[in-house]
């Protein structure tokens, strides 16, 4: 894009803004906050492509301007922590709702590939999860406890395992995007494969709903983070394969940046699945309605912050430019 066609196509949207930081107009910080994360993506593109020209000038002035009044009186430590989760994440993460749907239609269809594998093929369950672990959930079958394997460790122990097994799993699914995204959906892959081959174990025992309720009072977020960490895979993959108007190696480094701002995101939602795998899903005696309303509430958590609220984050924004 030329210069002059770059300028005329922004200059509303860099007018209103100075006018807000000459208190000219009043936004609320967040909305503010979410307008100079926009300003300084245009002085980075200004940076890449017009070089020390006037107007790489004039965004530099207007974003340093910016920072001064957004973080002048921002206590770092506690509020540069709070502002990442309320607003810097979600007016990022509403750019990547695609290849946060692209990592979840892989996985749920290798979830299906995996129940249809191991309804026709009698041997695909024991060679996806193992000898030992079919025997072992065949003998709590047998014993009347058949997801006895949730109180086998103590709850501390089992918490703590578990969420770093599971960080270590999201961590693998982002760094193997650095392969154009196809290493992220080969995890995407295995594990769609693994949880549809282990749901259809416990169906063809008549013990679908007995695993759902159990397994899935932990696994939603967990399941859903997994899910999340691929998204961030896919970003940093799409990163090289598709640079748009920056040059490659900007645009990666705007992908392994967005993509490592997800994989924060992810991390307290990966201490509560692990909290709840370690604490509450041993309680396998708890009521139904108890179960559900667990599941459904972690459901709706996942689904409101990285999906309800990015949009909702974003329509204000797109209101605070117009007015």
């Amino acid at each position: 894009m030329r210069e002059a066609a770059f300028v005329k196509q922004n200059k509303d949207k860099w007018i209103a803004f100075e006018n807000v930081l000459n208190n000219k107009d009043q936004l609320t910080p967040d909305k503010l906050s979410d307008l100079y994360i926009e300003i300084t993506d245009h002085l980075s593109y200004a940076k890449t492509f017009y070089p020390k020209s006037n107007t790489e000038l004039y965004l530099n002035a207007l974003a340093s301007q910016a920072h001064q009044k957004i973080y002048k009186t921002k206590r770092e430590s506690k509020n540069r922590i709070v502002g990442f989760w309320k607003t810097e994440f979600p007016s990022m993460f509403y750019q990547h709702h695609r290849e946060l749907l692209i990592s979840f239609l892989v996985f749920v269809f290798f979830s299906l590939v995996g129940a249809f594998s191991s309804a026709n093929e009698g041997d695909f369950v024991r060679s996806i999860l193992g000898d030992g672990y079919v025997n072992m959930t065949l003998e709590n079958i047998e014993k009347g406890d058949p997801m006895a394997v949730y109180k086998e460790q103590g709850e501390f122990n089992m918490f703590l395992g578990i969420t770093i097994n599971n960080i270590k799993v999201a961590v693998y699914a982002f760094a193997l995007g650095i392969f154009l995204g196809i290493g992220t959906l080969i995890i995407m892959l295995q594990n769609g494969i693994m949880l549809g081959s282990f749901q259809y174990f416990f169906y063809e025992k008549g013990l679908l709903w007995e695993s759902v309720r159990t397994i899935w009072i932990h696994g939603t977020i967990e399941i859903s983070v997994i899910i999340i960490a691929g998204c961030a895979g896919l970003v940093m993959g799409n990163g090289m394969l598709f640079p748009g108007t920056y040059t490659r190696m900007e645009s990666f480094k705007r992908g392994v940046k967005n993509g490592l701002k997800i994989m924060i995101s992810t991390v307290p939602f990966f201490i509560i699945a692990g909290f709840l795998e370690g604490y509450v899903t041993r309680h396998t005696e708890m009521p139904d309605w108890l179960a559900i309303l667990i599941i459904s509430s972690s459901l709706f958590l996942i689904v409101f912050y990285y999906i309800i609220y990015p949009n909702q984050f974003k329509r204000k924004a797109k209101h605070a430019t117009v007015h």
